[in-house]
């Protein structure tokens, strides 16, 4: 079966649907899908899912986390040899931003997700939430893994999805999270103090644990391999429970 895949004679196989949904999937990867079932499957939300004798619903959930982990993968390889000299706080802000559940609703909505749900999905009713293309393209792409591997999904989020990422932009509006607190501290007239509570491990791998205390009450810790990326988290998790934006 797999060389029928390879040589692209199960095709003669499809039905008419198959045909029109394995070219709606070509447009969107650049080649014909050699297992049209794995893409059926990430095109199927969860409230479609239908339930086996055992209780498993089957639907993209699977393949959603799996896409979730290739796309973090390949993001944080591009980021990490982008930009060569910025610490792991900036990097690990700047994926977030760029994989954020809105980002990558609108992304699978560009590359013509929403128009290849509608074939699978047809007339039938079904209720999505907020992110339903955030979430297909993350199953979609966890398709795509299993389908042609990782080298040919790592070029395929290079070229097809990053492209749709205001990357400078993102970057620009990544967050200083210790001057925001300091800022609203200012405003509130409130005393804020960090303090170190803990140093694990050893000389050459540290993990610093400090604490965050507003007028004399602690609010919320971090962990950070050092202690301005420890404070970094204890603020951000600040802003998060005393409700500041950001």
């Amino acid at each position: 079966m797999k060389i029928f895949q390879r040589l692209g004679i199960h095709t003669l196989f499809f039905s008419s649907q198959d045909k029109r949904l394995a070219s709606s999937i070509k447009m969107i990867i650049g080649r014909k899908p050699l297992n049209l079932s794995l893409y059926r499957l990430a095109l199927t939300p969860s409230s479609l899912g239908e339930e086996t004798s055992q209780g498993f619903r089957i639907s993209n959930e699977r393949l959603e986390f799996l896409g979730d982990a290739v796309l973090g993968a390949v993001i944080a390889e591009h980021l990490f040899k982008k930009f060569p000299y910025r610490d792991e706080g900036f990097l690990t802000e700047t994926r977030s931003k760029l994989v954020n559940r809105e980002t990558l609703n609108e992304i699978g909505i560009k590359i013509g997700l929403k128009n290849t749900l509608e074939q699978v999905v047809s007339k039938r009713q079904f209720t999505g939430n907020k992110s339903l293309f955030g979430d297909i393209l993350e199953a979609f792409l966890g398709a795509v893994y299993l389908d042609r591997g990782y080298r040919f999904t790592q070029r395929l989020i290079i070229q097809r999805i990053l492209v749709h990422m205001d990357l400078d932009g993102m970057i620009s509006t990544v967050t200083n999270y210790k001057s925001k607190i300091i800022e609203w501290s200012q405003k509130e007239s409130k005393t804020i103090v960090f303090k170190v509570l803990q140093i694990n491990g050893n000389q050459r791998f540290k993990e610093f644990v400090v604490e965050l205390n507003v007028d004399g009450v602690s609010v919320s810790q971090g962990k950070g391999s050092t202690k301005k990326k420890a404070e970094q988290e204890a603020s951000k998790n600040a802003c998060e429970i005393l409700k500041i934006a950001v």
